[in-house]
């Protein structure tokens, strides 16, 4: 079962050509405990991406993704599986909610939003790359942006004026050479940091609000696009100047030299293209949207919005503001607990668009145990980094490991039943003294055994009224 969502990556990203299902699954391990169907499913899904490419290209544009949908209780790694993966391959993911597309008394967005976001996001993603592999270079541009600007300019007060020597006598070799000189000294004070105190005026440029965005919440992205495009240049960027500390100007300029040096339009291309071909699209809260019965009020609105998705999932071209995307081939991983619904009460073209179906299993105390202790990112282990800042040892002994997991156990099953997030809420409770006194403490250790756990939430966990709130 699946360990809680975290924000570190599953690793360096990883070539999908290097990866075998197996590979992938082991991976996938190394953060998620169980739920072994689920893994297996992207893990298949991931490798016929390669698999696609090394088809003829006759066939290749025929083959279609295998969609998925992941039918399971809130907390047991839904989300983190498809994200997880994502991180792995360094793929572009982008989650949505499936209920912000149609909510009562309101509009809803326009399902097509997902894509356009999608591909907002992995061009940011791009341009911070080709920008990092440019930084040297690009910081050594901004030093001399940087010097011309810290450097006075010859004047009654400037400090590198000749004010002894007849205009016409200046030698311009010798004070060409003096220049030099003084500007490679201002360098090297720059690069001491000597000279981190003083103020200089930067130039920066300032875009007005996209048109895009101004209709990005009232469901007309395309329209805000195709008034972009006709109006565009209507619009000038204007200069702001800005007066700044010598590091913020030079982190400035750095950034400006790193724009200019790469090239916008490779960026733009090479992400589509990653987009359309490696995307992952991850539509979270999918049975929200499916009817209940009846035919009038929010049922309608539901299945409204499944029709508006059909296409999009089906393979259709996209417009956004960086030209036409298509998603004939972006891997589409739906999810959702489905309690009172089924993935059956979806409309049936959707259905034959999500063929691969997979349930994970709820979570019980076994898996809370794992949960705790196996993952990389453990919430143990994040607990006890924390403390060792403040100089404290943490030591959670295994019998208290094992009350924690039969509390949230218990917990769960009294109240709502949301999965392994329940260990967040305990955990909180638990060390929230520890956590407290911790700046206080240093060089202090402190242990917890199952009468620390029992001692701080006995009364909690056997309330259930307290524990619908405070747990």
């Amino acid at each position: 079962m699946a360990n809680l969502p975290a924000g570190g990556a599953a690793g360096p990203p990883v070539a999908a050509r290097a990866l075998k299902p197996a590979e992938i699954v082991a991976a996938l391990d190394a953060y998620i405990v169980g739920q072994e169907r689920a893994k297996r499913a992207v893990a298949v899904a991931l490798r016929n991406r390669y698999r696609r490419q090394q088809v003829p290209p006759e066939l290749r544009e025929e083959i279609a993704p295998k969609n998925i949908i992941l039918i399971g209780p809130t907390g047991v790694g839904k989300t983190e599986i498809a994200r997880r993966l994502s991180l792995l391959t360094d793929s572009p993911f982008h989650k949505v909610e499936a209920s912000k597309f149609t909510e009562v008394g309101y509009v809803g967005r326009d399902v097509e939003s997902m894509v356009r976001e999608l591909v907002d996001l992995t061009i940011g993603a791009f341009r911070a790359r080709e920008q990092e592999a440019v930084r040297d270079k690009a910081r050594l541009l901004a030093e001399d942006r940087l010097l011309d600007l810290l450097l006075p300019s010859p004047g009654p007060r400037g400090f590198g004026r000749a004010a002894a020597s007849p205009p016409h006598a200046v030698d311009e070799t010798a004070a060409h050479a003096e220049a030099s000189s003084t500007r490679e000294k201002l360098r090297g004070m720059l690069r001491e940091g000597k000279l981190d105190e003083r103020i200089v005026e930067v130039e920066t440029a300032e875009t007005p609000m996209p048109l895009v965005d101004v209709f990005s919440n009232t469901g007309f992205e395309e329209l805000g696009i195709q008034f972009k495009d006709m109006l565009g240049n209507l619009f000038p960027r204007t200069v702001k100047k800005r007066r700044l500390k010598v590091p913020e100007a030079l982190e400035v300029l750095t950034q400006q030299e790193a724009q200019r040096l790469i090239d916008q339009d490779r960026v733009v291309r090479r992400a589509i293209e990653r987009v359309e071909q490696a995307g992952i699209l991850f539509i979270d809260e999918i049975d929200k949207i499916v009817s209940r019965g009846g035919g009038h009020g929010p049922d309608v609105s539901r299945e409204g919005v499944q029709r508006d998705l059909l296409p999009i999932v089906e393979g259709s071209t996209v417009n956004t503001k960086y030209g036409p995307v298509k998603t004939d081939h972006i891997l589409f991983i739906a999810a959702g607990a489905f309690h009172t619904v089924k993935p059956a009460d979806l409309i049936p073209e959707l259905q034959g668009r999500f063929p691969i179906r997979v349930e994970l299993n709820a979570l019980g105390r076994r898996e809370f145990v794992r949960i705790l202790t196996e993952p990389r990112n453990a919430l143990l282990l994040q607990y006890r980094a924390l403390l060792a800042t403040e100089g404290v040892e943490l030591e959670i002994l295994p019998e208290a490991v094992e009350e924690i997991a039969r509390i949230a156990e218990e917990v769960n099953a009294r109240t709502e039943n949301i999965g392994a997030r329940r260990l967040h809420t305990i955990l909180e409770r638990l060390l929230e003294d520890v956590l407290f006194d911790a700046p206080d403490i240093p060089g202090g250790r402190v242990v917890v055994d199952r009468a620390f756990v029992a001692g701080r939430l006995k009364d909690v966990a056997e309330n259930e009224d307290l524990s619908r709130y405070i747990l």
